[in-house]
């Protein structure tokens, strides 16, 4: 009696990579694109909502004040167009703004119905570039490098043509299959890294989850629920976090078809789960439909016969085509490895850096300066999520007065955690970026000027500013000074909100930073 011995480790490895067996991604990659057309309408539709009070011309941070100092302190135009990468080069007004955010919108539409799907799909990666670039409101959150990344690898699996369909003549070639599985494995690995090897002591105490609804940005109900359970329950959702992040990456590899499920499914629910809890825009849709990439035809195909859906399965059976594609001619070849190879390296150091942390000046030169020039492109990205926490919760609000400092009344926020009563709705993968960039301000105490920019265009009466709170305090006269009061939240418990309804207390701390104020010429100043 014989033992047949399965694939070894090399061979599992070869086939994740694509290297061999044969398999065909047509129905992965119609799932993919069509995710990411939907997240650039997403995205398009909040840069429609918030350019002008961010970046227009009477905004936060105006682009053209932006790019205008960029270029001061660079040594060369192209040093600041590399520090800066996009279209607001050619124009930075207002019309420009809202041309390429409705031309976006157009292309994640076709992306999505599509329609011309490479060309849009490097427009929705080209037009959102030139806004991340080009603001700090865009240029401090992980989701979007993460979409940039993830969209730009995507070129290389898009058919071309006008309606290509499922293009089942032209099936993504092994390079790209092996390109974006490699980004879905960074992103799982580096997370976990961060979390568990480099995280801060709340990771190996077992005590992140106990503070992580508490502190997350836009917590939801359902988050606040989650935070009232015991502690055994937060050691089991730490449990589940490891699974996805550290032991999936290793089993979706040398596994096989069957723990590639084992993975995604672990994948899916700890994103889901964090997509339901915490708001964190289209990070976490976004990387379900990353994990995709683990799926190959058969795979569907197998799934939807269990399932019994006989018409799906011969519907993703007709189109699979073992054929290979047609060998690109060797310019074309050689400039697409050389770019990938670029891609592999400059991903690989932000994999070494960003779990653990270490600043890009520590970093030796040969490594530095390359990744200093690339780095605003957003191609290649590190991802060391979550991997410390904030044990408490502050917020700053803003308080207006227009009596000389007798009265301040409140500016309330759309979204960020302010009344006491309420909880964060059911936002993601909608991203409030106003909010929570200044949230983002207040835990990292970084890029601090820009709650007194918010503040100058308040005083200013700036209508697209003024727009992003809920309602104007001073509808009969405009306030004469801003202060930032920061609070300590803490989340209440079940039986003290049943009775008060009420989801937080909260605590004084004192002003966070100077006032901003009309002086006696008329100017907007702050204090010393």
């Amino acid at each position: 009696m014989s033992v047949v011995a399965g694939p070894s480790p090399l061979s599992r490895l070869r086939e994740f990579c694509g290297l061999e067996g044969g398999a065909t991604f047509i129905g992965a990659r119609w799932l993919i694109l069509r995710a990411v057309g939907f997240l650039f309408i997403v995205i398009f539709g909040g840069i429609i909502t918030e350019s002008r009070a961010l970046l227009g011309p009477a905004g936060i941070t105006p682009i053209g004040e932006t790019l205008t100092t960029l270029l001061r302190q660079s040594a060369s135009p192209l040093v600041a167009f590399l520090n800066a990468p996009g279209l607001f080069w050619l124009s930075d007004g207002l019309g420009m703004i809202v041309i390429l955010q409705w031309l976006g919108m157009a292309a994640a539409i076709a992306v999505t119905l599509n329609l011309w799907p490479r060309w849009s799909l490097f427009g929705c990666w080209l037009i959102f570039l030139s806004f991340t670039s080009s603001s700090p409101f865009f240029a401090m959150t992980q989701p979007d490098p993460l979409i940039l990344e993830l969209s730009l690898l995507c070129l290389l699996l898009t058919p071309a043509g006008f309606r290509p369909g499922l293009a089942a003549a032209a099936p993504p070639r092994r390079i790209a299959v092996f390109a974006i599985r490699f980004m879905l494995f960074r992103l799982m690995i580096e997370a976990g890294l961060a979390k568990f090897v480099f995280g801060g002591a709340m990771w190996s105490e077992l005590t992140a989850m106990d503070v992580m609804y508490a502190t997350a940005p836009f917590p939801t109900l359902l988050g606040y629920l989650l935070h009232q359970l015991p502690h055994w329950f937060h050691v089991l959702e730490i449990g589940i976090t490891f699974i996805a992040e550290c032991l999936a990456p290793l089993v979706m590899i040398f596994g096989g078809r069957r723990w590639r499920w084992f993975a995604f499914i672990a994948w899916t629910v700890l994103q889901l789960g964090i997509q339901l809890t915490n708001n964190f825009a289209w990070l976490n849709l976004g990387a379900i439909g990353l994990a995709v990439i683990l799926i190959d035809d058969a795979m569907l195909v197998a799934a939807a016969q269990r399932l019994r859906w006989s018409r799906l399965a011969v519907l993703l059976q007709l189109p699979v085509s073992q054929m290979s594609r047609p060998p690109l001619n060797v310019w074309a070849r050689y400039s697409l490895r050389a770019a990938l190879g670029l891609q592999f390296a400059v991903s690989g150091c932000a994999y070494l850096i960003a779990p653990a942390r270490i600043p890009l000046a520590s970093v030796p030169t040969m490594i530095a300066t390359p990744l200093s020039y690339v780095k605003h492109f957003y191609g290649a990205n590190g991802y060391a999520l979550f991997g410390n926490l904030p044990k408490v919760r502050n917020e700053v609000e803003l308080q207006g007065s227009n009596d000389g400092g007798e009265t301040w009344r409140t500016y309330e926020f759309r979204y960020k955690i302010e009344q006491l009563d309420r909880v964060a709705p059911f936002v993601a993968p909608w991203y409030p970026r106003f909010d929570a960039i200044l949230q983002n301000v207040r835990v990292t105490n970084s890029r601090t000027e820009l709650y007194a920019a918010t503040a100058t265009r308040l005083i200013q009466r700036k209508p697209a500013v003024m727009a992003l709170f809920r309602q104007d305090p001073f509808p009969e006269q405009p306030p004469t000074a801003i202060r930032f009061v920061d609070y300590r939240y803490e989340i209440n418990n079940l039986a003290t909100w049943r009775a008060t309804g009420q989801f937080w207390r909260r605590t004084l701390i004192g002003d966070w930073q100077p006032m901003v104020y009309l002086n006696e010429q008329g100017a907007v100043v702050a204090d010393p």
